[in-house]
């Protein structure tokens, strides 16, 4: 497969993956809204530190208003990371392999991008924001099950889904590392129904509720922080999405899982491998917001190295590539 394709296929899933989470993003920051008592408030100041930002924000806008936050988020396209810039440059990246997809991915990337351009001059009231940002992490959803089903599940797939995996995977870190930043001021209210509410709705951000409640029945703090990060089999977590990458990447490579041809293979590994073994209570010892900070800059690393091994066309190891090349 040419790099070039490998590298559309591989941002035009990751675009897409990444558009989702930032409505799951400001989907919980409604659903605390809604349901703490003094109304949260003061809880946009905080969704934008939380995606790392907050300086390019305050250079484009005055103030931390739900308007000014919203549009930042959603419809910004000076903001390379806002929702439609994501589905934009998805589009775009969709448009130059529309002869490796399928026609159904290109349908309904089409049809996704257009329907949230069509949205962008509305003023949505409060109680329909909810319902509008469920309409853009179904249609991510609806991508993904068009891709798994329509697609040869060969490189071109497995490069969809590393890039997929590995978007999710520091996403749902900064999901739970919201947490971090909308308590930090309110440390009195560790332990209080607020402090359950707050960890419901990042669980209910993760679409993670109710596979949590099955699996540990009330709210505790420390199991959703295992259940969100270490968990094998929630397909969310932390843990699963890096497993998942990893095998992809290997069925890319053809390389056994547990060995490495290559710095991807063992950077992700060596990541997957950490967590493998580390413990939630080790975790908490080091500190939440520490860990996850440490976590996102090790898979940025990761991304740096994929980007070397497979895309980089200057200064790569390889241009083309297949299975049969590396081996």
């Amino acid at each position: 497969m040419l790099s070039r394709v490998a590298n559309s296929i591989y941002w035009m899933s990751r675009y897409i993956e990444r558009a989702e989470n930032v409505a799951r993003f400001i989907d919980v920051n409604l659903k605390l809204m809604l349901d703490i008592p003094n109304g949260g408030h003061n809880q946009w100041e905080p969704l934008v530190n939380v995606t790392g930002e907050r300086d390019w924000y305050l250079k484009h806008y005055d103030e931390f208003s739900q308007a000014n936050v919203i549009r930042f988020l959603t419809y910004d396209l000076d903001y390379p990371n806002s929702i439609f810039s994501c589905l934009a440059s998805a589009r775009e990246n969709a448009r130059s392999v529309r002869e490796v997809i399928s026609a159904e991915m290109w349908e309904q990337i089409n049809t996704f991008y257009l329907s949230v351009k069509h949205s962008s001059g509305a003023e949505l009231e409060l109680d329909r924001l909810h319902d509008f940002y469920t309409k853009i992490r179904n249609g991510s959803s609806l991508f993904d099950g068009i891709t798994d089903s329509t697609m040869s599940h060969g490189d071109g797939w497995h490069f969809a889904r590393m890039a997929r995996l590995t978007e999710r995977a520091d996403k749902t870190s900064r999901i739970v590392d919201m947490k971090y930043f909308i308590l930090l001021p309110r440390t009195y209210d560790v332990g209080t129904p607020i402090d359950n509410i707050q960890w419901s709705a990042l669980l209910s951000s993760a679409s993670g509720f109710h596979m949590y409640k099955q699996q540990y029945g009330s709210i505790d703090p420390k199991h959703v922080a295992d259940f969100l990060i270490l968990d094998r089999l929630f397909p969310r977590s932390i843990h699963y999405c890096l497993i998942k990458a990893e095998e992809s990447l290997h069925q890319i490579s053809g390389t056994p899982v547990g060995t490495f041809s290559n710095e991807a293979e063992q950077y992700l590994g060596r990541l997957r491998s950490e967590i493998d073994f580390t413990s939630i209570k080790e975790i908490i010892a080091q500190g939440m917001h520490e860990y996850l900070d440490d976590f996102q800059k090790k898979l940025n690393i990761v991304g740096e190295k994929i980007f070397v091994t497979f895309f980089d066309l200057e200064h790569g190891p390889k241009n083309v590539y297949s299975n049969s090349d590396i081996h």
